[in-house]
């Protein structure tokens, strides 16, 4: 196996792993970040807004809000994202987003005595819990339908929502508000997330369900970005040798080249006589196993779960 064979089979991983991501859409990347943000306490993502670069971090607390509103089980609510979509009749496409709309009051993530402000206006793909859905047809919503919607057209309500008597983790950047207070919201190029699901659970609700072509992308991901390191390393390895054998082949004396062996006819063997190239293999095996290992730890987050709310029947 050389570096040309290395390279190709790297470059087929990495894009085994953008594919799978595709098919996940916004939506992947926000199980890519759930996966990978760095977990800190309120105390110090507080530090963060005050001093040094901006930084996308993951605090987790209870929420809490002066200004809850009900639902119609009387939870009391600091954000609900109401999306209607809709198909072709007698299709089983692709569902078709027709709006969404966003409520949300101000409201923060409490650990202790220390609370930090989440800015829940911008808060869109990245509110990760258990969808409620109610389908039928559009003339099941009355006056609600949007106009030019065929009244046969079928239509799915998906309701998520988040209230003060959950846990929650929350994924942005924290900073200082023209008021002054510290507020996390989105930044640095990445969305504002809020899940109040344990690591697992969100993992199927962003993927849908393919939770395991998540971690599959991941670790493709990584066996890719390994192997085309060890593919640089042989090279690297091969170039070395390779004017050492030339300045060996130079000298008028009879000279043992490395990777030869007397007590055999033809070539050496095996990798008996090149150790670098034998620890190098090693190490990358190595590091491909750590890495396969931590992607799968990370897209995990270990064991725990939490049971989902049941949804409700269809209209």
């Amino acid at each position: 196996m050389g570096p040309l064979l290395l390279t190709a089979a790297g470059v087929i991983a990495l894009l085994a792993a953008v594919l799978i991501q595709g098919r996940f859409g916004p939506r992947g990347r926000v199980g890519r970040l759930l996966a990978v943000a760095p977990r800190v306490s309120i105390a110090e993502a507080a530090r963060l807004a005050e001093a040094g670069p901006p930084r996308y971090v993951r605090v987790d607390g209870r929420l809490d809000s002066d200004e809850a509103f009900e639902d119609d089980a009387h939870r009391p609510l600091v954000v609900r994202r109401t999306t209607l979509e809709t198909r072709p009749a007698g299709s089983t496409g692709t569902w078709r987003e027709l709006n969404a709309n966003l409520e949300t009051v101000p409201f923060v993530v409490r650990e202790g005595a220390d609370e930090i402000a989440v800015d829940g206006t911008a808060l869109a793909q990245g509110l990760v819990v258990v969808p409620r859905e109610r389908s039928g047809v559009a003339s099941d919503l009355g006056d609600g339908a949007p106009a030019g919607l065929a009244p046969d057209a079928p239509v799915r309500m998906i309701v998520e929502h988040a209230s003060t008597v959950e846990h929650a983790a929350v994924l942005g950047v924290p900073r200082r508000d023209e008021g002054g207070r510290v507020v996390i919201g989105p930044g640095l190029g990445r969305p504002l997330i809020l899940t109040t699901l344990e690591q697992d659970e969100a993992m199927r609700v962003v993927t849908g369900g393919a939770a395991g072509h998540a971690r599959l992308a991941m670790i493709a991901l990584a066996a890719g970005v390994v192997l085309l390191l060890l593919a640089l390393l042989w090279g690297l390895v091969d170039a070395f040798l390779g004017s050492a054998a030339t300045v060996l082949a130079a000298s008028p004396e009879a000279t043992l080249r490395p990777g030869s062996d007397t007590r055999t006819t033809g070539g050496g063997p095996g990798l008996v006589g090149a150790p670098l190239l034998a620890i190098l293999v090693v190490l990358g095996i190595a590091l491909l196993s750590v890495a396969v290992s931590l992607g799968y730890v990370r897209l995990t987050g270990g064991s725990r779960r939490r049971e989902p709310e049941q949804r409700p029947k269809p209209w």
